[in-house]
């Protein structure tokens, strides 16, 4: 595709989109009667109110475990980690609470694991096995529910870079796999890959936390036209943790900057500008290459921005699958094929754009990877309460007989056998 080609098709698509969003004279209105209605069931169950569906039972844990945690470091709400202290206030007050264990459908045990930080805000995994063990051995302790099912009718959030295998790089966390306590439960994370140990069979991915007031401060009126072609601001190298390079996101983002660090269609850098989210909302695609693990909160901030997002992480499982048609919405590029992304990306109809456009602009869409305070209909929570719906009935085997126990509890890095 030559360069007047491609600059009548960004033409176009900023023309119609303009058109589109002008049409109605309210942001509002726009959004509503230029959006699409995901067909079939996952439009249904994106929908979907797990309210009367479930009863959830809060186990109250001293406060080292949650609060006092947050109240050391506050700096634990913001950061892209943030959703298991969110879902625990959520839950707190949520109409499928319940104060009777005995009607509960599942048990929750808020304990947060990504709010031992350093310096600059990153969390640090090694106490975290060593934390979550405690907290299982107090729930275990002091009510019956957990040994009846060890653990099996419980679920846990673990929204570190690879879950519950507790630590930020693969290599490592594929060495320690799941915390074997866990295996039983049903584990609510961000880390999604297909066939990998940290991502056991009945776990329910979703978004990272992404700050809902920051973005929506952002917003820009919604016809202003997308004349980005491509974005991108992120690291390319992390020379930090891999000098050699090559390592860092399996080698994809060096392939980007290698590879259109001059193409004037490409508007990528390792600066992250103050106008980063208002960048997002006039971009046609945004990039969202896998880092260290394969999910960032780019994903959520191109959804969110309606911009297209590029989904560079080969066997990502993404949030909400059943609810959210990523084939639909996004653009799949093998990490192999970076270096093609331009012909790709340019080679795309503008009626399939368009039509991903349109389903983006769906206020559902957008709902359903935010994490809001206070919650909202079809939001983020809602949508992790409608996947342990979807689990219900407990299938026969998770009761146990009083001499059937499933779990060793010495088993495990000697270091995470450590009091807590």
């Amino acid at each position: 595709m030559g360069s007047r080609t491609v600059g009548w098709w960004l033409l176009a698509a900023a023309v119609v989109l303009a058109a589109a969003a002008a049409d109605s004279g309210e942001a509002e209105r726009a959004a509503e009667q230029h959006s699409e209605r995901i067909s079939g069931s996952a439009g249904d169950v994106l929908e979907d109110n797990p309210v009367g569906r479930l009863k959830v039972f809060i186990y109250d844990l001293p406060r080292k475990y949650n609060k006092k945690m947050v109240n050391k470091d506050p700096r634990c709400l913001n950061h892209m980690f943030a959703a298991e202290i969110f879902m625990h206030r959520f839950l707190l007050s949520s109409a499928v609470r319940t104060l009777n264990p005995k009607e509960a459908d599942w048990f929750y045990t808020p304990v947060y694991t990504t709010c031992d930080l350093t310096p600059a805000g990153l969390p640090l995994p090694f106490k975290s096995p060593r934390v979550m063990r405690s907290a299982i051995q107090y729930i275990s302790h002091k009510w019956p529910f957990w040994n009846r099912t060890d653990g099996a009718d419980h679920f846990f959030v673990v929204p570190h870079d690879f879950g519950a295998c507790f630590h930020y790089q693969e290599e490592k966390a594929i060495e320690r796999g799941i915390l074997p306590l866990l295996q039983r439960a049903t584990l609510v994370q961000t880390f999604g890959q297909e066939n990998h140990v940290c991502l056991k069979e009945g776990s329910i991915t979703i978004p990272p936390y992404a700050p809902p007031q920051k973005m929506q401060a952002h917003l820009i009126p919604p016809d202003t036209p997308r004349s980005i072609f491509v974005y991108f601001r992120g690291l390319f190298y992390d020379t930090g943790n891999d000098p050699e390079g090559g390592y860092y996101a399996r080698g994809a983002r060096a392939s980007l900057w290698e590879n259109f660090k001059n193409n004037p269609l490409f508007d990528i850098s390792a600066d992250h500008p103050p106008t980063y989210y208002e960048d997002m909302q006039r971009a046609v695609f945004c990039l969202c290459p896998l880092g260290w693990a394969p999910w960032s909160p780019r994903l959520v901030e191109a959804v969110v921005f309606g911009c297209i997002p590029v989904i560079i992480a080969d066997d990502i499982v993404l949030p909400f699958a059943d609810a959210i048609p990523w084939e639909e919405i996004g653009v799949f590029v093998e990490e192999k094929d970076v270096p093609k992304l331009d012909t790709i990306l340019t080679s795309m109809p503008i009626d399939d754009i368009l039509r991903k456009q349109r389903l983006l602009a769906n206020p559902s869409m957008k709902q359903a990877m935010l994490f809001p305070q206070p919650a909202q209909p079809r939001d983020a929570f809602h949508q992790i309460l409608n996947g342990l719906a979807r689990k219900l009935p407990h299938p026969e085997g998770v009761y146990l007989q009083p001499s059937d126990k499933r779990l060793n509890w010495t088993a495990g890095p000697v270091g995470d056998l450590k009091a807590w």
